[in-house]
Order: structure tokens, then sequence, then C-alpha cells
């Protein structure tokens, strides 16, 4: 069982001291959660959990322990975003030691919600099934009819680069032989992809979970923050809006990993991921490159080289 094996190597390298602590997932507060959670005693390995609600990429607080050394729990996109920030010279001293978990595919549990009426109590996954219960009733749901959109699309599910993996590989073929949401926006005309595009941002509240849930986003003061030089408003002006998701979507231009966490931490369900995603694909169709596969290979838009291909000057 991968749980249980996951606290076992967990406990075997807090004896051993091989790591400082192990960041994994724990049981939430709530049903459809699992929350993330610090280990630093061999003893508390048992907290350790794994199933299909353990969603967050959890790459996004090595930057907060950068000090340590840190064993991670990754799925795949998220050894991936690892293997990304490494590029990026961010493990200067103690890179992370990753556990890697060849992953199920988590569930949406917005999805889930919507689909069932009244307050759900307790959830239990028995082989492909989702079994919800609440105050009298339960209900019994097909796991792969729920998944988050991300992970429906996601082609490099066993972990790359992984110290160690807690069970076999999972065939690495595409699920869908393209990406639904980007193919929509692609197929509409440029006034229609504008539109589609201001009417996403509009329910912006500019909370920035978005940006506090992603693992690539670690600048000491975002752009959004600065005021030596102020680049945008602190309103929620429609043009404050569409600047900010422009940005934010270009600088993970051949960077994210298309994890989803974005979208998953957003309150108002805007979609995110179609827009970094159709940037993921201009970069491999353009430099043939991947993000987070090759750990030798630079992200195109943090090289030069004088053979590059400039057809945009006249």
């Amino acid at each position: 069982m991968i749980q249980q094996k996951l606290r076992e190597i967990a406990k075997e390298l807090l004896m051993k001291k091989e790591v400082d602590l192990i960041i994994g997932f724990g049981e939430g507060t709530l049903p459809l959660r699992a929350t993330p959670i610090f280990v630093r005693d061999p003893e508390e390995a048992e907290r350790i959990i794994w199933n299909s609600f353990c969603e967050n990429n959890l790459a996004t607080y090595l930057h907060k322990f950068d000090r340590f050394k840190v064993g991670l729990i990754v799925k795949g996109c998220d050894a991936r975003s690892v293997v990304a920030l490494n590029l990026e010279k961010r493990f200067k001293n103690n890179p992370p030691f990753l556990i890697g978990v060849p992953c199920q595919r988590m569930v949406d549990r917005r999805k889930v919600k919507k689909a069932v009426k009244g307050e759900i109590l307790k959830v239990l996954e028995e082989d492909d099934r989702i079994i919800v219960e609440g105050e009298g009733f339960q209900v019994i749901l097909k796991r792969d009819d729920f998944l988050y959109p991300s992970c429906q699309v996601c082609t490099h599910r066993t972990p790359v680069q992984a110290n160690v993996l807690v069970d076999q590989p999972v065939e690495e073929l595409p699920l869908v032989e393209s990406h639904p949401d980007m193919d929509q926006f692609e197929s509409k005309s440029l006034e229609e992809r504008w539109k589609f595009f201001e009417n996403e941002a509009s329910r912006c509240i500019r909370c920035y979970a978005c940006r506090e849930a992603c693992p690539m986003c670690y600048c000491r003061e975002c752009f959004v923050d600065s005021s030596r030089p102020k680049w945008i408003e602190k309103g929620l002006s429609p043009s404050d809006l569409t600047f900010y998701h422009m940005v934010r979507a270009y600088h993970q231009s051949g960077r994210c990993s298309g994890c989803g966490s974005c979208e998953r931490a957003c309150p108002m369900e805007i979609r995110l991921n179609y827009l970094t995603q159709k940037l993921n694909r201009d970069a491999k169709e353009l430099f043939g490159f991947e993000v987070g596969i090759n750990p030798d290979g630079p992200p195109p838009l943090s090289t030069f080289e004088t053979e590059d291909k400039q057809d945009f000057i006249k």
C-alpha cells in the first residue's frame, strides 16, 4: 500500500537524519481535503496519508525551508516543478530528497460537491469508486468522472528524477490527444479570445491565492506589490485585472508544470491553466522544450543563442 510505504520511507529518512523534515500530506479537517504537514519526528510519520485528494503541489513550500534538508513527497507534476526550480538554481545548498508517487490522478472536490445534494460528512475510496456519505444519504461516484482537468490531460504521472519511487511507474501515455481548454481557446478568433480572457479575469478579487499556490512564484517582491517602480494599481479595474493575469502567465512561460494548483486555489474558480498550457505548447513547438523533463536543459526564455530564430525582426 502506497500510504504505508510513504510512512516507512519517511520514518527511515528521519531516523537516519538524512533529512531534517518531511513535507507530505495529512488528514484534512473536512471531507474531500488533505492538508500539507511537516514531519520532523520519526514517530510522527504515521500521520502521513495518501489518497485522491492530495492535490497540493508541495514544491511551493521548498522556498520556506531552503536552509534545511527536506524530504518531499511528489507526484509527477510536483517533481517537474522541482526540476524546473533546480534549473533556476534554487537549491544550491540543499537539494530536496524526492519521494515519488506514480500518480493515480486527483479527484476534483468541487465537482463532487456539485454532484451531491446535502452536506458531505464522510468520503471513502474503493478501487475506482468514490463513496460519499452524509446525513440520510450515500452516493457512489465513478472516480474517473470527477478528475481535475489538469489531471485528465497529464502525460507525465510518474515523478521524474525522484530519489525513490514508492510504487511501479505508470504507463506514460497521453490520456487524451490534446488539451480541450487550449483547443477551445485556439479555435476562437482574436476578438473572441480577448473577450474570453476578459470574462475570466473580471471575476478576480486579487487575493493572489494563485500566486501563493504556485511553486514557480517565489520572487521576494511580486511586481504587483512593487511601489518603486509602480507597475499596477491596487483596485479591481478591468485593466489592472487583465494586466496581472497576462504578466503572471508570461512569467510562467516554459516554467509551468501544469499541476493546476493555481486553478484549485482560486476561490472564484477562474480558469487559469488554459493560458499557461498554451504558452507551454508554444515552448514545445518552437524550442522542443518540455518543463521539468530534462534536468540539464535550460528553459528557452532564460537562454540566448546566436542561432536563435529571429523571424520577428524585419
